[in-house]
């Protein structure tokens, strides 16, 4: 059966949608395609065909014209099935239904939560916006064979109204970032940050925690900020001059980092998209077999410290941030032994692993068990 996945904002090599998903499918035997928004051109890569519907000049542009190129390039492919992964593609994702294709709908974001917390959507506009995506997108995804969620609390939001709902959750692959078997991991005074960089994801707390350590201790910071002012004040913090600040990097480049880190941070602030997300770093830190501080959000701790593999903290604290810190690097052996327990946490239940076998179980149900 031949499949195709569609975004019109994320990386061609994004690691849910591609790394995860389009690798997974293709490795059982599924035809698989990817279109993406771009610019790069056309590829293929592990046997993925990469068809780039060209990039955009703005945000506002590609909202507003990439999910048409998106749709374009789509309908050349002809595909049995159909698996976008962006809202701004729901009104393309309807028009292939209407033309008699199986579509999924991956959600990996509560999007009425999240424009909640969109910095560049006036305040007092949040709210009218956010509602008016709510019913469009409660209207819309009753016509699609199936929602994949990101999160149980995705799940939770659509199986009030769908039957056809199923969380997938974004656990990492299990040995990606993981050191190779009898590798020794030698550790710097280092703590690592990957993913995203702005100041609802707590990185104004964070540097500022940096400089109330006493230890010796350097921040490997591997990411982009895209707000001009969060990067002019952060770096204009005491905390700054210890940040290591790499940029983008690439998957190699991230194990790396872990390899030597002595722990990894995720210290969001608290907000409406936030309480209930699963952050991907959380898990890729865990999979490394580093310890995590995290925000004590309820769900959060119930994994860190239901599995004593980190310390949960204040994220907008900065003090309490410094004391996990330097628990952690004045207590290695205590690290080393939390890394231990999440790291076993993820082979036991936080892995790609499991999460694809439920992958699988939606294209068996949408598709019939003879295609797949």
């Amino acid at each position: 059966m031949f499949v195709v996945h569609m975004t019109s904002a994320h990386t061609r090599f994004d690691t849910r949608i591609f790394l995860k998903e389009c690798r997974s499918l293709a490795e059982l035997g599924f035809k698989v395609a990817l279109v993406v928004a771009d610019g790069l051109g056309d590829a293929t890569e592990n046997g993925i065909f990469i068809a780039d519907a060209g990039a955009s000049t703005s945000r506002l542009n590609r909202m507003l014209r990439a999910p048409r190129r998106v749709f374009s390039r789509a309908v050349e492919l002809d595909a049995d099935l159909y698996h976008f992964h962006d809202p701004e593609l729901l009104f393309v994702a309807l028009r292939l239904k209407a033309m008699g294709k199986k579509v999924i709908f991956d959600s990996h974001e509560d999007v009425p939560l999240q424009i909640m917390s969109k910095p560049y959507i006036n305040p007092k506009l949040r709210f009218i916006v956010s509602t008016i995506y709510s019913v469009i997108e409660r209207y819309i995804v009753k016509k699609f064979d199936y929602i994949i969620a990101a999160t149980p609390s995705i799940k939770q939001k659509f199986a009030q109204f769908l039957p056809n709902v199923l969380d997938v959750n974004n656990y990492p692959l299990l040995n990606e970032l993981a050191p190779e078997e009898g590798e020794a991991a030698v550790k710097k005074n280092q703590l690592a940050y990957v993913g995203g960089i702005s100041a609802l994801r707590g990185i104004i707390p964070l540097v500022n925690a940096l400089d109330l350590v006493e230890a010796n201790v350097e921040l490997a910071l591997a990411g982009v900020c895209s707000e001009a002012d969060t990067k002019l004040t952060m770096e204009s913090l005491p905390g700054w001059r210890k940040v290591q600040s790499l940029g983008f990097v690439d998957r190699a480049q991230v194990r790396a980092i872990l390899k030597e880190s002595v722990a990894g941070v995720v210290t969001f602030l608290p907000a409406p998209n936030h309480n209930e997300a699963q952050p991907n770093k959380l898990f890729e830190y865990l999979s490394a077999g580093i310890p995590v501080i995290g925000s004590n959000f309820p769900l959060w701790a119930e994994v860190i410290e239901s599995n004593q593999c980190g310390i949960c903290v204040d994220p907008h604290d900065p003090a309490s941030v410094a004391r996990a810190i330097q628990f952690l690097l004045t207590n290695q052996d205590e690290a080393a032994r939390m890394g231990s327990n999440g790291r076993q946490a993820v082979l036991d239940k936080y892995n790609w692993e499991i999460e694809r076998e439920k992958l699988v179980s939606v294209y068996r149900e949408v598709l019939g068990e003879e295609a797949c």
